[in-house]
């Protein structure tokens, strides 16, 4: 009996056919339809969306995604692409209709070149973070973009979801680092613009269009990435300060005092710190005494002004102090205590959870507006809903923070997110939006934050969106039902 696959529209296509030219296309490597090998990658990573899909297909190069993308056109079968699984939105995670494709592109994970002294590497889309640091590095220089889940985040979903990290303030997102771009469109055809020019006046910038696009546009298979000196040497600080508002000082003080050596300023508050030194039984408090906020700075330096660092963050704070922007501070003595200064930055997340349920946001407003949004924001909603408590954590170098509202004590986990945590997102996307602030500010809008896009999103920008996808994806057969909200039912004719 030959299988049928019915879309939407009420017609049929026969995927016989379709399953039979896709296994000839890539091989038994490439391409299975195994339920155990599939099960893993139909769930997102944080457990939120589970979906089915028609085969998982793992192509080896550029010339096979581009050869399946064109059949699967030609048989109008959705196409969700995949990296690491490791994205926050359920941007990489089919829908339950089982109709798509799950497109992986882990074996594409090769680094084509790397040129320490051009500043430049060429790798494909399934290479993963950690592997691309620890390749800049054998060579002396660095790739300026790292983030929690680099042993499993991919360039290519990097790149799909223009993401971000604690380096954004000084070297931009990831949109910052792609010099040149490979990827396949809708119809299978090659977009080939990896060598990366200075100068390049020719009309749009089609290279940014799909970066962060979520791969609804294109298929990202390979790019062009900028690299950065090594790090010679750094300063990590540790200050207590007494407000968001004081922090946002501190913050113009060190862009003031360190320029271009100022790499990453993070804030969390007395409250947060306290519950990641009871999640880490070995963790201490940097400094002896509580404040309301803390800022975790660093300071960086290559070979060439490496010797000037330690007096720079020694300057850098006695003037902070001097100025009364901050109540006490500490520099890490060495690298193990700069590294535990991390440690404690990157266990809020897991000390959060076991705290509770809870539901986060990853918002961002105007930096000089963040103190202000926070000190509106956290009461409020914490009035709106009694029990919850809200928190604000992140980079406040460039207008980001993490805001999370931890449910009340006893509350069943996915009752509440799905009730009262629904609602209180709403609330906080509203305030956001009041604020000229943005919903997602680093880790895209998938299928989470899709409804809540159309719902506060510019009504011309999303119709810009809409008219884009449409030209570059009539069939709509990339990434369907992420990213890009559906139009009012009235716009239709």
């Amino acid at each position: 009996m030959r299988e049928g696959l019915c879309h939407s529209d009420g017609t049929m296509t026969d995927r016989s056919d379709f399953l039979e030219a896709a296994g000839a296309i890539l091989g038994p490597r490439g391409f299975t339809r195994d339920a155990e090998l599939m099960a893993p990658w139909l769930t997102d990573w944080r457990g939120r969306f589970t979906g089915r899909a028609l085969a998982l297909a793992s192509p080896a190069t550029t010339e096979e995604v581009s050869a399946l993308v064109r059949l699967c056109a030609a048989h109008r079968v959705p196409i969700v692409p995949q990296g690491g699984n490791s994205g926050m939105c359920g941007g990489a995670t089919p829908d339950d209709t089982g109709e798509a494709i799950l497109l992986s592109l882990r074996r594409m994970d090769a680094i084509r070149s790397l040129d320490a002294s051009e500043r430049k590497v060429v790798c494909e889309a399934g290479v993963i973070l950690q592997s691309l640091h620890d390749a800049a590095a054998r060579e002396g220089v660095r790739f300026p973009l790292t983030l929690g889940g680099k042993g499993s985040a991919t360039v290519g979903g990097l790149i799909a979801t223009n993401a971000g990290g604690t380096q954004v303030l000084r070297h931009g997102s990831m949109r910052a680092q792609v010099l040149g771009l490979e990827a396949v469109l809708a119809d299978g055809s090659v977009f080939s613009s990896l060598t990366p020019l200075k100068k390049d006046n020719r009309g749009f910038d089609l290279k940014q269009l799909l970066i962060g696009s979520e791969g609804t546009l294109g298929i990202v298979t390979a790019a062009t990435l900028r690299l950065v000196p090594a790090v010679a040497v750094r300063a990590v600080l540790w200050a207590g300060i007494a407000s968001l508002e004081a922090a946002r000082a501190l913050l113009l003080h060190c862009e003031d005092a360190a320029g271009e050596a100022l790499e990453g300023f993070e804030v969390l508050s007395q409250e947060t710190l306290g519950d990641v030194i009871s999640h880490l039984p070995s963790a201490r408090p940097p400094l002896g005494d509580a404040h309301p906020w803390h800022a975790l700075i660093e300071l960086v330096a290559d070979r060439a002004s490496a010797e000037r660092l330690p007096e720079l963050a020694e300057t850098l704070l006695t003037g902070a102090l001097e100025r009364g922007l901050l109540e006490d501070a500490t520099i890490a003595a060495n690298e193990t205590q700069a590294e535990q200064f991390w440690a404690l930055r990157d266990a809020i997340a897991p000390a959060e959870r076991a705290r509770g349920p809870a539901v986060q946001h990853d918002i961002s407003v105007a930096v000089e507006r963040m103190p202000s949004f926070v000190e509106e924001a956290v009461p409020l909603v914490e009035r709106s809903w009694p029990g919850t408590h809200a928190v604000a954590f992140g980079h406040l170098g460039d207008g980001n923070v993490h805001f999370h509202v931890i449910a009340p004590p006893g509350a069943d986990p996915l009752a509440w997110q799905a009730g009262d945590g629904k609602k209180i997102s709403a609330q906080v996307y509203e305030l956001v939006t009041r604020w000229g602030g943005s919903i997602s500010a680093e880790h895209g809008i998938g299928q989470l934050k899709r409804e809540e896009f159309a719902r506060l999103g510019d009504p011309v920008a999303l119709a810009m969106l809409r008219a884009v996808k449409q030209a570059l994806d009539p069939q709509s057969l990339l990434n369907p039902g992420k990213l890009v909200p559906l139009a009012p039912m009235h716009d239709n004719p």
